[in-house]
């Protein structure tokens, strides 16, 4: 055991401080949370468009029937909601009454209201609580509370808690089980930068999660509500001097990346073989995704191909005025484009190199690609289902007019379709493949050595021990 770490009583009954990360479209599902919380832990469903199982157990494909996009959205929330209730029966089986289960939703998920009433409904006494980041869920303690349940929202700021304390979280001050600090250099998926803060310039964390606490002391939260330290975690003896740290109040420590490569983690063996191969500085932090948020994903050929398609872009005006006294006359029809000489060269040479179509982007700038790239930008872009609240690939919007009011950007990518494909068994280097910025350690780590890929159990002995 390692030094200084004990249980908690979360949920009513003990559990380690250990917190498997529940991560988005059936990366964390009911075989690897029910046994993350028969090890003792905190099991993580992942809620966000979960599997649903026929008869004989075999995963239902998620597939669309209607014509519009609003019905689609109605196929999609009960998808999500019959899948959600499925993976906590079936994770409370497995747990067999040892640890917790949580389930985990994205608040710009479309639909996450109705989503998380109908799982909550349906699913009485078997959810421990809900986590919850991606947006400023206000919503979220009033909709947990209301079926008897805990929130653990996800920030990364102390500035950020204090705005969901103040409006709403206060209200319910006693479902509060835990606080999960998310570093937003560090962690997998998608992270909480602000505009105020440098994607290149890292910062240390214990000062941020220091102010978290006495934003929470503020409040009149007590030391013994945790701080869940996410982001970044590997080895617990890394973290030694934040362990029964006066300073800090009580620790816990949530594993995102580790747990993908275990013999319950429900991704395909490609994934899993190409976690044992990542070099430091493969993981990108980047801002392709159609949510706004920046997002920490393998640097493979998927990603390169959404920088160079945002390399290939020129800015235009529809009047001459300027610089920009030049007719485009390359990749589109009409006469209203006028650039810079340098980006008519620049674009004609684009054109020569096979990249014929100029798609508008929000921004009154044009993407220069292939017509085959073109024909599933705008097939993904019609195919839309409403997976987020707002979408910029699609402009889908969940409200009265289902638009953003915005032109759909090209630049992004339908973040629904790459999900559920790699998930799936899809082709590792066509898809988005989100991880920490630590799965390098796969690679170091001599616990994975000889291509080891441990059993759930084995994995929380393992971290238990501070490796």
């Amino acid at each position: 055991m390692f030094k200084g770490l004990k249980p908690i009583v979360y949920n009513g009954r003990e559990v380690w401080p250990l917190v498997e990360g529940g991560k988005g479209v059936a990366a964390t599902n009911h075989a690897s949370a029910g046994a993350w919380a028969a090890a003792g832990g905190i099991g993580t469903v992942s809620a966000v468009n979960a599997d649903s199982y026929d008869p004989d157990g075999k995963i239902i494909p998620q597939v669309y029937k209607s014509l519009t996009r609003r019905e689609r959205h109605e196929e999609l929330i009960d998808y999500a909601i019959e899948g959600a209730v499925q993976q906590v029966q079936k994770a409370h089986d497995i747990a067999g009454g040892r640890g917790a289960i949580n389930i985990n939703v994205l608040w710009e998920m479309g639909g996450a209201q109705r989503i998380l009433h109908g799982v909550l409904e349906r699913t009485r006494g078997l959810v421990a609580g809900v986590t919850c980041g991606a947006g400023m869920p206000y919503k979220l303690s009033e909709i947990a509370a209301s079926y008897n349940v805990t929130y653990l929202p996800i920030v990364s700021s102390g500035r950020a808690f204090r705005a969901l304390w103040k409006r709403a979280y206060s209200k319910a001050a006693d479902y509060l089980s835990a606080v999960v600090y998310e570093d937003p250099w560090l962690a997998g998926g998608h992270n909480g930068l602000s505009n105020a803060e440098d994607p290149l310039k890292p910062q240390d964390p214990y000062p941020r999660v220091k102010e978290l606490r006495d934003v929470m002391r503020e409040g009149g939260i007590s030391d013994e509500v945790p701080i869940v330290m996410a982001g970044g975690v590997w080895y617990l003896r890394d973290w030694s001097n934040w362990i029964d740290n006066p300073e800090l109040g009580t620790i816990a420590f949530q594993f995102g990346t580790r747990p993908l490569l275990t013999r319950e983690s429900p991704i395909p063996e490609g994934w899993k073989n190409k976690l044992m191969d990542i070099e430091p500085g493969e993981v990108l932090l980047h801002k392709f995704s159609p949510t706004g948020f920046y997002s920490s994903a393998v640097k493979n050929p998927f990603l390169r191909i959404l920088e160079t398609r945002s390399e290939r872009q020129i800015a235009f005006s529809t009047q001459e005025a300027g610089d920009h006294t030049f007719q485009l006359d390359v990749g589109v029809k009409g006469k209203n484009f006028w650039v810079t000489r340098n980006d008519l060269l620049r674009a004609r040479q684009w054109f020569g190199e096979g990249f014929t179509d100029a798609l508008k982007t929000p921004d009154n700038t044009l993407v220069f690609v292939t017509p085959e790239e073109k024909g599933w930008i705008r097939k993904d872009q019609a195919d839309c289902m409403g997976c987020l609240s707002q979408c910029s690939f699609s402009s889908w919007a969940d409200s009265e007019t289902n638009s953003t009011g915005r032109l759909a950007d090209p630049r992004s990518f339908c973040i629904q379709k790459t999900l559920q494909d790699i998930a799936h068994g899809g082709p590792i280097d066509d898809n988005l493949m989100f991880a920490g910025h630590g799965a390098y350690n796969f690679k170091k780590d001599p616990f994975y050595s000889n291509g080891f890929v441990p059993s759930v159990k084995q994995l929380v002995d393992r971290i238990l021990t501070g490796d």
